[in-house]
């Protein structure tokens, strides 16, 4: 089973050595040409490699998946014979990939007697796309930059799952707008030396049109721009830098809890609350977490106690159905919260459960109402629960901008946050709002949502996010 909200774990210590933080940053002296295509073709090379190796891996996955399942359904010699012959296949195919292989090393040996090194180099890497033609409508841009972007987090080819996949290609075309609107732009802009008085107001102007917000982008710009002034960078160098500032922004908030690992702690129940405006994505947040941590193999309980808003308990039930969530409820309109909150937790202590997932009312009459109500749910938490891990998590519609930061500012003062889920990110020009949000609010961002789906929400990574915004 694969976790999600352990994924890069067991990666952290290699990704921070392969992504040092602005301070410490030094860039690469200036090279010859030939040396710079070299490295180049070899990083072209290994990338191409990583991704093929990880598409091998997802391909084996599926046929033990495949053959695990006719096993469940059809008797013990079908089954016998489905392993015999998958055994043969794979000897083929390591029979075939080995012969295929040898006969490409002569060839290069053959012709490189005769070639220029830099041009040996330049044929190396075409010959081994060559190889890579059965891959093809697989290993597409999408599929090689997740590769890369895995690959650079410290990943092993053979410990990636398909879903990974899946999800880093949904999150760069979901921020396909936005990164539209800053790569090319920012390309013509940086990398001429120190930064004038007109170039900062290009940049500036990119960064708040994608709505980072002026805090950030001031944060931003200084820090780009004394950078800049000690030495000149070339475009994609400059633009390398940019992205270590972005992920700082991001991460900035993460140092105020002792755990930056974001997942429900072991050996107690965990009481996330999930609050924001309506409209923002709420109860479809609920649906789609309660689907993430089930299939990341945590029990989970659902509370509905957002009584005020027509239909929302009826909404939470039909995700609580769909992804097989039990949901506590109480019947009639204009129930007590707090009383829904309590049997939650009664039901989540009786079935084991890891985690209880409350969905809080989404707007009240004035802020005086709102911290009452939330006020009295911890108390029955702390009552009922006293050992529990509560997270408090806001909700917040990227496709709303500055404004639907604004609003999340009134939660942040009520409902002692812990954290954001950011939503509808597929399809915005918004997406710098991440970065207003960790600078503005100081709150770091735990999961982002990047379509519809019901797997289309995951714990966020700095990292990926950044990738995803200003991949060329």
């Amino acid at each position: 089973m694969f976790n999600w909200f352990r994924r890069n774990k067991d990666n952290k210590e290699e990704k921070q050595t392969t992504s040092p933080v602005v301070e410490n940053y030094s860039t690469v002296e200036q090279t010859k040409t030939e040396e710079q295509n070299t490295n180049t073709s070899v990083a072209d090379q290994q990338s191409l490699e990583w991704a093929k190796a990880a598409f091998a891996n997802i391909q084996k996955q599926k046929q033990q998946q495949e053959v695990i399942s006719k096993q469940e359904i059809t008797p013990e010699f079908v089954a016998e014979e489905l392993d015999n012959i998958e055994s043969e296949t794979l000897i083929d195919q390591d029979v075939t990939v080995a012969i295929d292989e040898k006969e490409i090393v002569e060839e290069i040996d053959e012709v490189e007697e005769n070639i220029p090194a830099w041009l040996q180099k330049s044929d190396r890497l075409e010959v081994l796309k060559e190889t890579a033609i059965e891959f093809e409508k697989e290993l597409d841009e999408d599929f090689l930059w997740s590769a890369q972007v895995l690959a650079s987090q410290g990943r092993s080819a053979d410990d990636v799952s398909e879903d990974e996949f899946i999800w880093l290609k949904k999150l760069r075309q979901g921020l396909g707008k936005t990164r539209r609107n800053l790569i090319n732009q920012l390309k013509s802009v940086v990398g001429q030396g120190p930064l004038n008085q007109e170039a900062v107001m290009e940049i500036e102007a990119m960064l708040l049109s994608a709505d980072v917000g002026i805090e950030a982008t001031d944060y931003i710009i200084n820090t780009l721009q004394n950078k800049l002034k000690e030495e000149a960078l070339p475009p994609e160098e400059a633009i390398a830098y940019l992205k270590q500032i972005l992920q700082k922004v991001l991460d900035e908030p993460l140092k105020k809890f002792t755990k930056t690992q974001f997942e429900p702690v072991e050996g107690k129940l965990n009481i996330w609350l999930l609050t924001g405006v309506n409209g923002a994505g709420k109860t479809t947040t609920i649906g789609k977490l309660a689907h993430l941590a089930q299939t990341s193999g945590y029990k989970c309980v659902i509370a509905a106690a957002d009584t005020f808003r027509a239909a929302a308990v009826e909404q939470v039930k039909v995700w609580g159905e769909r992804t097989n969530t039990p949901v506590i409820s109480n019947q009639g309109q204009n129930t007590d919260p707090a009383a829904v909150v309590f049997d939650g937790i009664n039901a989540a202590i009786a079935r084991n459960a890891n985690l209880l997932l409350v969905d809080t009312a989404g707007r009240l009459q004035n802020k005086k109402n709102l911290m009452e109500e939330l006020a009295k749910i911890r108390r029955i938490i702390d009552k009922k629960a006293e050992n529990a891990h509560i997270e408090s998590l806001l909700v917040l519609d990227a496709t709303l901008g500055q404004n639907g930061l604004r609003q999340a500012q009134v939660f942040s003062e009520s409902a002692q946050l812990t954290g954001v889920v950011l939503t509808k990110l597929d399809g915005t020009a918004k997406g710098g709002v991440a970065l207003a949000v960790s600078q503005q609010l100081n709150l770091p961002i735990r999961f982002i949502g990047a379509g519809e789906g019901i797997e289309d929400l995951r714990p966020f990574s700095s990292y990926e996010f950044v990738e995803a915004l200003l991949s060329a």
